[in-house]
């Protein structure tokens, strides 16, 4: 048998990779190893993390300032909100932003960018306002301080991203069909996270799945050790978070290194606070508000965190739903698969633009 000592060491490893994303996982201040690392790299010149607009001030119902970016003017057809995912940041949607920006500047969209609490820029949360409802009311603040009064919105939202989405439509259902014209839910869930593997074998990810909280309680508790160890990491986690967070054997050093930054600068106290939540998290009531507006669900076959499955359930329970499954994916579809979501928006803001000419008629 397993001695419980073991099995809480491994459960450790798990969590640092990040239970419901690419959480908490080590550190590493250099790109790849071995051959990975003398490879040519097609994104080595990509300004990553770079990507700025125009800060407009934004403060939670809680009093927590939230750091939220836009581009386009205030008269736009349309407004794209984007929101990121756990121990991740606005720039997750580096491609996305950089892609898209030629119709803000033309005047067509306003895009705007938010960090979600205790993430990027954003003020630190209290633990006890660390959870996905949270993150609806949020979302909700940066709206009314963001876009405009009477300018549709289309919602982009990457797993807690997503989550943050449905929390709410299940918070404020009156908005979906008027102010919410749209959404796009990426590599999210609705719920029911409790099983998911990791993509370990199943009777090892049960064995596991009643230690992973107090493993990550454990590391809250002792945040200042853990944030040392994680400065030191070295070519350990970068191989870690390129196997569980991607399935492109030829991603980018780059992007994986972009990825890790951002995890790495999640303090593991944050990574601790907001699991509960998203193990926890059941939104499936919420959909009814979500099935008023053309919606466009993107799985990844390969996703560990948030399996295709829980993307299928998704686009089932929202009739006429337009499902897109990608192969030899993960879960950090905005960077691994950037086209193909970039692509996803530009779909839907065609379906949509009929309606919103005919609003402004």
């Amino acid at each position: 048998m397993v001695s419980r000592r073991r099995k809480a060491g491994i459960a450790g490893i798990v969590a640092g990779v990040g239970a419901a994303g690419v959480g908490a996982a080590m550190g590493v201040r250099h790109l790849a190893v071995g051959r990975v690392r003398m490879r040519p790299d097609p994104e080595a010149d990509e300004p990553f993390g770079l990507l700025s607009g125009e800060t407009v001030p934004v403060t939670a119902d809680d009093g927590l300032p939230l750091h939220v970016e836009v581009e386009g003017p205030g008269d736009a057809a349309l407004a794209v909100v984007f929101c990121h995912g756990y121990c991740l940041t606005q720039h997750t949607w580096h491609y996305q932003r950089r892609d898209l920006r030629a119709a803000a500047e033309s005047g067509d969209l306003r895009l705007v960018f938010w960090d979600q609490r205790s993430h990027g820029r954003s003020g630190r949360s209290d633990p006890l306002s660390a959870t996905i409802d949270q993150t609806g009311a949020d979302l909700e603040k940066v709206l009314s301080a963001a876009v405009p009064a009477g300018m549709p919105v289309l919602l982009v939202g990457h797993s807690m991203g997503g989550m943050s989405i449905m929390a709410l439509a299940d918070r404020r259902p009156e908005l979906f069909g008027d102010r919410v014209v749209g959404a796009i839910l990426v590599n999210t869930s609705s719920g029911d996270l409790r099983e998911m593997t990791l993509g370990l074998p199943l009777a090892v990810a049960k064995m596991l799945r009643p230690l992973t909280p107090g493993t990550l309680r454990g590391l809250g508790r002792r945040a200042a050790l853990v944030e040392r160890a994680r400065a030191v990491g070295g070519d350990l986690a970068f191989v870690i978070t390129r196997r569980m967070a991607f399935a492109d054997p030829q991603i980018s050093p780059s992007v994986v290194d972009f990825l890790e930054r951002m995890i790495r600068a999640t303090p593991i106290d944050v990574i601790a606070e907001f699991y509960p939540s998203l193990t926890g998290h059941d939104k499936l009531a919420a959909l009814n508000a979500l099935a008023r507006v053309p919606t466009v669900v993107l799985v990844a076959e390969a996703d560990r965190f948030t399996p295709a499955e829980h993307g299928r359930a998704l686009a089932k329970a929202l009739p006429g739903t337009d499902l897109v499954e990608l192969a030899d994916a993960g879960h950090i579809l905005p960077l691994e698969r950037p086209a193909d979501v970039t692509d996803a928006v530009r779909r839907l803001i065609t379906r949509l633009r009929p309606e919103l000419e005919q609003a402004v008629s």
